[in-house]
């Protein structure tokens, strides 16, 4: 996962505080998508400032005391894994304990695992919703008994947050389904695999895709499938579009994970690198595909900063400080064969 992030980690920092201080919490215009080449960060459609994490007001509870739940939708996905041991990391550093649950894409486990940490008087929540809509009981739950919570990666719908980090995932798909068509020459039959069903990301990445196709009639969506962000789904349900569309030209994943399990599928029918493919994500895996010439393009998230992110709110709100109550938007980056060895 993107290891010259943590490289550039002082350069970064410096733009992070150049934004802060010139947006402060406002609303950010939109910008035109960069070229799809451009290794630098795109800029997001949605409020681009990233305010900084620090306690607004001197901490009246100890760091140590600072207890922190985490409920991610999976551990089974490498993205996930590494927001997961980010925020772990950021909490040692802080002197908080922090406990992970694994929800398996399962919304009624991960229900019962907020559930927990409310139970348990946790002192902030970090969830990443399986389902957007569906978790809007357990975080209603928890705002009564005065626990914060802090999504991240995707938003809660339904039910306000303390906080909320992500990329803009509207932006993300719509870079991702720009890139496709472009390649394409704005014609031809595609395939298109979704994430999680009322996952927001899901939600988001297919908006922006839609945006991208409203401006290339030439394109067919002859197949629009969910494959659950899970690679092994991805490979089967590729393999059935295969067989009854075999002149497609082109998929567009919502997830690097898919996008694997959509080119295993492609390499077994010896179309790989033949058919088009993007994908969203910027996993290791992903632009190792890149390099192979079988991924043309995948959206660098940054998950580590996200983690990261959300442990620095729910310490500075255990401090009593406060942090952004609306969006932040983690940068995005599109890495192809161009430059991808510049994040690998």
């Amino acid at each position: 996962m993107l290891r010259t992030i943590n490289r550039r980690a002082s350069t970064f920092g410096v733009v992070l505080a150049s934004l802060a201080l010139v947006a402060g919490c406002s609303s950010g215009a939109s910008t035109a998508p960069a070229s799809s080449t451009a290794p630098s960060a795109i800029p997001s459609t949605a409020p681009s400032a990233i305010p900084s994490t620090a306690p607004s007001a001197a901490p009246s509870t100890a760091p140590s005391a600072v207890t922190i739940g985490i409920a991610l939708s999976t551990l089974n996905n490498p993205y996930f894994v590494t927001l997961n041991n980010a925020a772990k990391a950021e909490a040692q550093a802080k002197g908080a304990t922090i406990t992970a649950a694994d929800g398996q894409n399962d919304l009624a486990k991960q229900t019962s695992e907020v559930e927990d940490f409310i139970s348990k008087k946790v002192s902030c929540i970090i969830v990443n919703p399986v389902d957007s809509s569906g978790i809007v009981a357990a975080v209603t739950e928890a705002n009564t008994a005065n626990i914060p919570v802090i999504a991240v990666d995707r938003g809660v719908t339904g039910a306000p947050t303390a906080g909320f980090n992500a990329s803009d995932n509207v932006q993300a798909g719509k870079l991702a389904a720009d890139a496709l068509l472009k390649a394409l020459s704005g014609k031809g039959k595609i395939a298109v695999l979704t994430g999680v069903p009322g996952a927001s990301a899901t939600n988001d990445r297919t908006k922006g895709f839609q945006e991208s196709l409203a401006a290339n009639s030439g394109v067919t969506v002859v197949a629009n499938q969910t494959a659950q962000f899970d690679r092994a789904t991805a490979l089967s349900v590729t393999e059935n579009i295969l067989q009854a569309h075999p002149d497609i030209v082109g998929i567009f994943a919502e997830n690097d994970e898919m996008a694997l399990g959509a080119i295993q599928a492609l390499t077994a029918a010896g179309k790989a690198g033949k058919v088009l493919v993007t994908a969203i994500d910027g996993t290791a895996d992903g632009m190792t595909a890149i390099v192979a010439g079988t991924l043309l393009e995948t959206i660098a998230q940054q998950p580590d900063f996200m983690g990261k992110t959300a442990v620095d709110y729910c310490v500075t709100l255990a401090g009593g400080g406060t942090v952004p109550s609306g969006f932040t938007a983690s940068p995005l980056i599109e890495i192809t064969k161009t430059n991808v060895s510049q994040y690998q």
